[in-house]
């Protein structure tokens, strides 16, 4: 589909890129279980596993986009889909984030873990139903809302990391000191 194919590289690139991330993301969630943090459940489902379903949307779309679809109808119909349960999802991650008592939200995770994505969900929702109106309009949505999920991954997934090291892991360390040393 001659639309579609001006997007080959982009889709190549962002695909590759949040696969990759994916793969680290999971690296480093192994690492981190080694030392885990008591209570970490409710956090991991408020923090840890939207940045997975952040990073993994945009690897499935790349992956969808780049099939060699007959017309941009059935695609789009996944895409909104895929907007409706991300859309659904982040609701369910706004909920968790509440119900969590480990960590107190900050602006900063309202902006990346709730608003920015159920933008980019939303984004592919609109451009699934503007699509026969303005297909290439909606193929720029859908890129936005693919680049904002990645980049909303990493994001999280850099914020979590740095969560752990600076603060939990010292955390932890000082309570094993103080618990390790005699006669306090």
């Amino acid at each position: 589909m001659p639309l579609l194919a001006e997007w080959d590289s982009f889709y190549v690139i962002v695909g590759s890129a949040a696969g990759a991330l994916v793969g680290l993301q999971f690296v480093v969630m192994t690492l981190m279980a080694q030392t885990p943090a008591m209570g970490s459940q409710d956090v991991s489902l408020a923090f840890g596993a939207p940045t997975i379903v952040h990073l993994t949307t945009p690897l499935f779309l790349a992956a969808l986009i780049r099939a060699p679809w007959p017309s941009l109808l059935p695609m789009a119909a996944l895409w909104g889909l895929i907007g409706i349960g991300g859309t659904i999802y982040g609701i369910i991650v706004t909920i968790r984030m509440f119900r969590q008592q480990k960590y107190s939200p900050v602006v900063e995770d309202w902006l990346f873990h709730v608003a920015l994505p159920i933008l980019a969900y939303a984004g592919l929702v609109v451009s699934a139903v503007t699509v026969v109106a303005y297909p290439s309009q909606s193929l720029f949505v859908v890129g936005a809302a693919v680049l904002l999920l990645l980049l909303v991954g990493i994001h999280n997934a850099w914020d979590n990391v740095a969560y752990h090291v600076f603060v939990n892991l010292p955390k932890r360390k000082a309570e094993a000191d103080k618990a390790s040393s005699p006669g306090e």
